[in-house]
């Protein structure tokens, strides 16, 4: 075991003596934000969500001045307790009504079990009452002897008991101080109850004796010590006293209004009892695997600690807070020595983090199986503060800027809703953005990129993707259900991917603020907790209102997610980003968070469209070329799917690619393109109702080429059944009948990818299938593959034609043959060369640049810690 060497400094340097004091840290060099404070004894799942929302609901009436009787928190308190509300005394924290107590009982002995508070004594002593000490003897856990305590107490003393014990963490038995009570009936029993809270409310004595005041500290269990609330219960003899010593006004309102909030959430209550008891039986593990640190068994969310080897408690906290770590040392204690130290219960990174370290210095003869805290890959997420600000794009665009730097990068998005998906080369499926991401970091796509896939088929229902495998269709409610499933599913994901990378970077889904999915999200904050990941919150300018949206999504987030925001990111914004100074200010202000980086309006991408808002929003309509060129039609279906098939075309110059929804948009195109369906059926009948079913058909009898892609091809068919409803309710219905061809969907989905040759051209194809119909034809087929299997198939003439190959018109030369078709059927001259190839990495690239450019990368690498 290691020597600890003295630095020569120790706790004697902070005057205050108690723990919590991150200020006299700060002003020493240390920083409030990498503080791992385990001084204080605070709720470590920190204060309830509706904390911020009240108070700020509550500031305007701090143009008033408070209720000087406090009589929300009284009655709040005395429902607590079932007491009457005229024992109830509030105070600015209970450290008010002790410093009172002298005056209270100005001739009384005064008996401490001790170790104990180290107030108790100070208080007293500047008033020169007599103390007795009884100490609690180590070798019983430090458990308060009662008939020896008993044999001390004299006529009128004031016994003053901590229950749980502070620092020890024992608790006293409550039927045990009542005895004490009825049997010394001149005596007044003290009986701080500061964390009983921790172990539950019914141990209190609050109100039980004419004899019996209690202590009732509100700031550690709710973790608003920086408030200042609590109360004591105090005999009905000795209120009018008490209150003729307190300050006017000393509860403030918004100590007032939150304390009563507190005391009514009985939820916020019993999920911290339960959560702070796993986590101490965690941590007193983690601290017994090391040899030479002795635990006393705690009721209480701390724990006191011996150093069984006589090395000293002050050296040991000197080598922590170096390491940024705050442990409370006991010397100062009547009763303890220098050997003992106090450290609360934190969260499970923090108290993991503190068992290595102690391990660490002390180097401890047993072995730990305690997790590194440390021991995460470097993460960084996305998030934004509604969908479609351009967390995907900045997602991919991170990747190819670590990538360019020599890390070893990948993507990773624990759900997506998207019916843009894409079938991987071990046949598996998943979210077409996480493909983007991955070809940005030059990775084959892998689903554990994106383990949980959402395709919505109908308002309220899914088909549920796990690790690229169909797992069922699922309503709303019944996905709500399943969710520990996926969470689960999403998690093993990402510490598999975690452990081969350098970094992950990560993206968020909708928006963190989304308040009423956030109870049952494992998307957003709970998985940027998970990874132990900063976030950035990308908030869209150029729909407007982005600080606004900056600021609310902070107000809604509670403590604990606000942590793990580390900036801001203006997307989209058009103009001089000099002259967002003043808004950038503002927000840093208002929030403590800088903007890290404005990113200018990127057009013209080259990228595939990260889902389909933007293709709702019309980025697929394309600019209407001056020279000639041909009108290409795609049909916007209510459940489109897959509608990158066409992108490949808006960078064709002879091309007008337009998206329509109506017949009144129709007009008298070149091509008409049915897409994908998640749902063929309801579409169909969609088609029907709208117009735009004879609308085809009119058109294909006019000339104009008609082609279907997967759903779209089956749709050209003569009929499409569904019986096992996979996709809708509706079992048959008939389609356009332009191919014969009749389709029926069959459980097992297809998921595969093709390599081939568009059989009239002659020309290679590659692509994908991802379906559950099938489509027997005894016709000639279109495509044929290198794997012996055949696709698609075609109308006499050739004007009408589909197949089930996503992708098809990403090779450059089939595309060009297809244009050329269309140009030669109106007259133009073709055109022999290709014209605009579909290659993503110079796009990549120019991405990279440009918000390499408009962020601060120095700052994302300290994030990173890289």
């Amino acid at each position: 075991m290691t020597q600890l060497k003295s630095n020569g400094k120790d706790d004697r340097t902070n005057s205050f003596g108690h723990g919590g004091n991150i200020h006299y840290h700060r002003r020493l060099g240390g920083h409030e934000n990498q503080l791992y404070d385990f001084s204080a004894n605070i709720n470590p799942l920190g204060p309830p969500d509706w904390l911020r929302s009240l108070i700020s609901r509550e500031l305007e009436n701090l143009v008033h001045y408070p209720d000087p009787q406090s009589y929300i928190l009284k009655k709040a308190a005395a429902d607590y307790h079932s007491v009457n509300a005229d024992l109830i005394i509030p105070a600015n924290g209970t450290t008010e009504l002790l410093y009172q107590l002298p005056f209270l009982f100005p001739s009384s002995r005064v008996v401490l079990p001790v170790p104990s508070y180290i107030d108790y004594a100070r208080v007293f002593k500047k008033t020169k009452h007599r103390l007795i000490n009884f100490p609690l003897k180590q070798e019983q856990q430090y458990d308060l002897d009662y008939e020896r305590l008993a044999s001390i107490i004299q006529e009128k003393d004031l016994v003053i008991i901590g229950t749980p014990n502070n620092p020890t963490g024992r608790i006293v038995d409550p039927q045990q101080i009542l005895s004490f009570a009825d049997r010394f009936p001149s005596c007044w029993f003290v009986i701080d109850e500061a964390f009983l809270d921790f172990v539950g409310k019914d141990l209190s004595v609050g109100g039980l004796r004419s004899n019996i005041i209690t202590l009732n500290s509100m700031t550690k269990f709710y973790a608003i010590p920086g408030l200042r609330v609590g109360y004591g219960v105090f005999p009905a003899q000795l209120t009018d006293s008490l209150r003729a010593l307190l300050p006017p006004w000393s509860v403030n309102h918004l100590a007032q209004v939150v304390g009563a909030r507190c005391l009514a959430d009985i939820q916020y209550q019993e999920k911290s009892r339960e959560n702070i008891k796993a986590l101490r039986s965690e941590l007193i593990a983690g601290l017994q695997t090391i040899s030479n640190l002795s635990v006393v068994s705690s009721s209480a969310n701390y724990l006191l600690v011996n150093l069984v080897s006589g090395e000293s408690a002050n050296v040991l906290q000197s080598e922590l807070q170096q390491r940024n770590i705050l442990i409370r040392v006991c010397g100062n204690y009547q009763g303890l020595d220098s050997n003992t130290f106090r450290v609360a219960v934190r969260t499970k990174k923090e108290n993991e983090y503190l068992v290595q370290n102690l391990a660490s210095v002390l180097k401890p003869v047993k072995s730990t199986n305690i997790h590194s805290a440390t021991g995460k890959t470097s993460s960084i997420m996305f998030q934004g503060t509604a969908s479609n600000a351009g967390k995907s794009v900045l997602t991919a665009a991170l990747c190819r800027i670590l990538l360019q730097d020599g890390i070893r990068v990948a993507p990773f998005k624990a759900q997506n809703m998207s019916l843009n998906s894409f079938v991987t080369l071990d046949g598996l499926e998943m979210g077409r953005a996480q493909v983007v991401q991955a070809q940005a970091a030059r990775l084959d796509p892998d689903v554990r990129m994106n383990p949980v896939l959402l395709k919505p088929n109908s308002d309220t229902g899914s088909q549920v993707i796990i690790h690229g495998k169909a797992v069922g269709n699922m309503s709303v409610t019944n996905y709500y259900r399943y969710k520990k499933t996926a969470m689960a599913a999403a998690r093993r994901s990402y510490d598999q991917l975690a452990s081969e990378f350098d970094v992950i970077v990560l993206e968020g889904a909708g928006s963190p603020g989304e308040v009423n999915l956030k109870k049952n999200d494992f998307v957003n904050m709970a998985m940027a907790e998970y990874a132990e990941s900063p976030v950035l919150l990308v908030g869209d300018i150029d729909r407007g209102g982005v600080y606004a949206a900056f600021i609310g999504t902070m107000d809604v987030l509670d403590e604990r997610e606000r942590q793990l925001v580390a900036g801001f990111v203006v997307n989209r914004f058009r103009g001089d980003s000099s002259l967002l100074d003043d808004a950038h200010r503002y927000v840093k202000e208002y929030t403590g968070l800088d903007v890290l980086g404005t990113i200018p309006y990127l057009q013209d991408l080259g990228l595939p469209e990260e889902d389909s808002v933007s293709f709702k929003a019309g980025l697929f309509d394309s600019e209407k070329p001056t020279d000639d060129h041909i009108d290409l039609v795609l049909i916007n279906l209510g459940h489109i799917s897959n509608f990158t098939d066409l992108e490949p075309f808006l960078d064709e110059p002879d091309v007008h690619l337009r998206v329509i929804s109506s017949v009144t948009e129709l007009g008298n195109p070149d091509c008409i393109v049915l897409p994908g369906s998640k749902n063929v059926i309801d579409d169909l009948l969609q088609l029907k109702e709208n117009g735009l079913y004879q609308a085809v058909l009119s058109q294909s009898y006019r000339g104009c080429e008609i082609v279907g892609i997967c759903g779209g091809y089956q749709m050209l068919g003569k009929t499409v059944s569904d019986p096992g409803g996979i996709e809708s309710s509706k079992q048959t219905i008939s389609g356009l009948g332009l191919l014969n061809i009749q389709t029926t969907f069959f459980d097992d989905k297809t998921l595969v990818r093709k390599k081939g040759v568009h059989l009239e051209s002659g020309i290679d194809i590659h692509g994908y299938e991802i379906h559950h119909g099938q489509s027997p034809s005894k016709h000639e087929p279109l495509l044929s593959f290198d794997d012996d299997s055949f696709c698609g198939n075609a109308s006499e003439d050739g004007l009408v034609w589909g197949a089930y190959l996503h992708g098809i018109f990403d090779a450059d030369a089939f595309r060009r043959w297809f244009i050329n078709r269309l140009r030669v059927r109106k007259k133009y001259e073709p055109v022999k060369i290709i014209l605009a190839p579909y290659d993503l990495e110079p796009a990549f690239d120019r991405l990279a640049d440009r918000v390499r450019s408009n962020i601060d990368m120095e700052h994302i690498y300290r994030l990173l810690k890289l």
